[in-house]
């Protein structure tokens, strides 16, 4: 059944609490159980506690949203977080702790925690799903700074992917006998149609010729 946008608010607030408890794990040697943290949010939220939910947020969740717009959005939601409590105390219900851990030029690997330890679930120099846009996004940055057109596969959608694959394939199919292609030199620069309708422009810089752009 979909949600109404107050219960997905309320999601949003959980998942924050489950942050704010994962990163206290990291702090300490002995790692908490994901769902103490989680039949804590439970508990306050079937109470409508502002002070018990507010208390478990990270802080840059608390530096977003005060406390009294904390408690607006408890009162507005009220029944919703009660329907989410239930649905976190059911025995069907599974806790997964994650956690990301960035690096300094602005990549970072995700971590899942599995039998009490840390594991990876996914870093950016591995193939690994963005579960977000704004992960996809992340993604695409890297791959264009690191020139890795593998990468690039990657991050595009499949139809997406197929094109440009369809598409270079051709422009190397064209290009197998550059001996046989129509050049035209017009002083240092040169423009090649290539089999299969496409273009090469050449530039000579420094005595030597460099593409400079194909479609």
């Amino acid at each position: 059944m979909p949600r109404s946008p107050a219960a997905l608010s309320a999601l949003a607030v959980l998942a924050t609490v489950c942050g704010a408890a994962l990163g206290a794990g990291c702090s300490v040697s002995s790692m908490p159980d994901p769902k103490e943290a989680a039949q804590a949010y439970a508990d306050a939220a079937s109470r409508g506690d502002t002070d018990a939910i507010y208390g478990m947020m990270a802080a840059r969740s608390r530096a977003v949203l005060t406390r009294d717009e904390l408690a607006i959005k408890v009162r507005d939601q009220r029944q919703e977080l009660k329907e989410l409590a239930a649905a976190i105390a059911s025995p069907a219900t599974q806790v997964k702790a994650e956690a990301e851990v960035p690096y300094g030029d602005g990549e970072h690997a995700a971590l899942v925690v599995e039998d009490g330890e840390y594991r990876v679930a996914g870093a950016d120099a591995l193939p690994a799903a963005a579960r977000t846009p704004t992960q996809a996004l992340e993604t695409l940055r890297v791959v264009l700074a690191r020139r890795s057109y593998a990468g690039l596969l990657r991050v595009l959608s499949k139809s997406t992917r197929e094109a440009v694959e369809a598409d270079m394939r051709s422009l190397v199919e064209g290009l197998e006998r550059p001996e046989g292609l129509d050049v035209r030199v017009t002083g240092d620069l040169a423009v090649v149609e290539v089999p299969g309708g496409h273009i090469v422009r050449l530039r000579r810089e420094g005595g030597a010729w460099h593409v400079e752009d194909f479609d």
